[in-house]
């Protein structure tokens, strides 16, 4: 494992982020407040608790999640779309490292800055709300796996543009709609039971369900299949970004 190869990718995409850092620090502050005050002054006031739960505090999970699925999502996909669009992946593609150093430096990028987005979203809600976290392990758990599965389909995403409008069209018209329907911001229990088994097919409901769990002992759907969903989908994106390099799709001539 060439880990100086890996710490150069690495080091160069911290770098663009702390260029920016505090736009990144400000920006999710901004938006976390202004969710508290939208949700919890106009739907807070009508629904005070969701199973034993108070509403803003049940509404942070899903925020989180919101948040660092689209953070790992874009930084992932811009950090390896850009060499593509300038030409430099060829440099990258003839030096003395292999795809597994170049995806965990690309992915261990992204996953950090995500990761980062979550703890100021939970330290910014803590403010808002009174938290408290039954299973810090499994959450620390949930959240690490989400920040490197997405990361690594931003990676895919990355490489499947053409052009910058692909590059957000995944993220705008399939993940975040998948998001707000995957019951970041109330129960899925309080659906009628026809649409309670539609959203089961949402990926991102196992998701949000098992990181909500983490923190009050409840959950929309099994915890242990919350954990395999996100294992297998990790797996399935390895997979995919193995095929690529091995195959070199849309990264080589």
């Amino acid at each position: 494992m060439n880990w100086l190869g890996i710490w150069a990718i690495y080091r160069y995409e911290m770098t663009r982020f702390f260029r920016t850092l505090l736009q990144s620090f400000i920006s999710p502050v901004i938006s976390t407040s202004l969710y508290f005050v939208v949700f919890g002054a106009a739907i807070g006031s009508r629904i005070e608790q969701v199973e034993g739960v108070s509403y803003g505090a049940f509404i942070v999970p899903g925020l989180v999640m919101l948040s660092v699925v689209m953070q790992a999502v874009s930084n992932a996909s811009f950090g390896i779309y850009f060499p593509k669009f300038i030409g430099t992946i060829y440099e990258l593609l003839s030096a003395p490292v292999n795809f597994l150093e170049v995806v965990t430096g690309y992915v261990g990028a992204a996953a950090t800055k995500a990761l980062f987005i979550g703890v100021v979203i939970l330290g910014t809600a803590s403010l808002f709300v009174d938290l408290t976290i039954q299973h810090p392990l499994a959450m620390v758990a949930f959240l690490l796996l989400t920040c490197t599965s997405f990361a690594l389909l931003g990676f895919i995403l990355g490489i499947w543009a053409k052009n910058f409008e692909q590059l957000q069209l995944v993220p705008m018209l399939i993940i975040t709609p998948l998001i707000f329907l995957g019951g970041s911001f109330y129960s899925i229990s309080m659906l009628p039971p026809a649409w309670q088994t539609i959203t089961l097919f949402n990926p991102v409901v196992y998701l949000i369900s098992g990181f909500r769990w983490a923190f009050f002992g409840m959950s929309d759907v099994p915890v242990g299949l919350s954990l395999l969903a996100i294992a297998g989908f990790t797996a399935l994106c390895i997979g995919i970004v193995w095929w690529i390099f091995r195959t070199g799709w849309r990264i080589r001539p």
